[in-house]
C-alpha cells in the first residue's frame, strides 16, 4: 500500500473536513453569543454545533456515496452514527448536567470564598439542536466532497 492512499478515502476526508469545520465553528458561535474569544473550543467536546455528529454523519453518507446505500458497511456505519450522536445527546449531556449541578452545589457552600479547585467541565454532550446541526453539516460536506473526489 502506498503512503498517501490514505487521501484517496473520501469519506474519511469528509469526516475529518466536516469535524474541522465544526470545530472551527465553535469559536465564532460563542464570540457571537458572549462577545469573547475562546481558543480552548478548538479542542473540546460540545458546543454548537456538534463535531461528533459531523464527523459520523460526514463518514456514513460519505461511505454510502461511495460504496452505496445498499452495502453492510453503510450499515454498520449508520448503526455506529446512531450510537455515537445518541452517546453526545443522551448520556455526556446528563453528565454536563450533573457537573453544572455539583458546580451549583459548590458555590452555595463556599457562599462567596471561591474554592481553588478546578470545577468540572459543565459542557460535555449536545442538545439536540447541537447535534441536529452537526448531522446537516456532516451531510452537507460529504455530500459536496465525496462525488467529487480528488478533484
Amino acid at each position: 500500500m502506498e503512503p498517501l492512499a490514505i487521501f484517496r478515502n473520501a469519506p474519511l476526508i469528509a469526516a475529518l473536513l466536516a469535524w474541522g469545520i465544526a470545530q472551527a465553528a465553535k469559536m465564532p458561535i460563542e464570540y457571537a453569543r458572549n462577545r469573547r474569544w475562546n481558543w480552548a473550543l478548538l479542542f473540546r467536546a460540545g458546543g454548537m454545533p456538534s463535531s461528533h455528529s459531523a464527523l459520523v454523519t460526514a463518514a456514513t453518507h460519505g461511505i454510502g456515496l461511495a460504496v452505496g446505500f445498499d452495502t453492510p458497511i453503510f450499515a454498520l456505519s449508520v448503526v455506529l452514527a446512531m450510537i455515537v450522536i445518541y452517546d453526545a445527546t443522551g448520556i455526556r449531556r446528563q453528565a454536563g448536567r450533573h457537573a453544572e449541578m455539583i458546580n451549583a452545589m459548590i458555590q452555595e457552600l463556599v457562599e462567596g470564598h471561591p474554592l481553588h479547585q478546578e470545577q468540572l467541565r459543565e459542557v460535555l454532550g449536545h442538545s439536540p439542536l447541537e447535534a441536529l446541526v452537526g448531522l446537516l453539516l456532516g451531510l452537507a460536506v460529504a455530500q459536496v466532497l465525496v462525488p467529487h473526489w480528488p478533484f
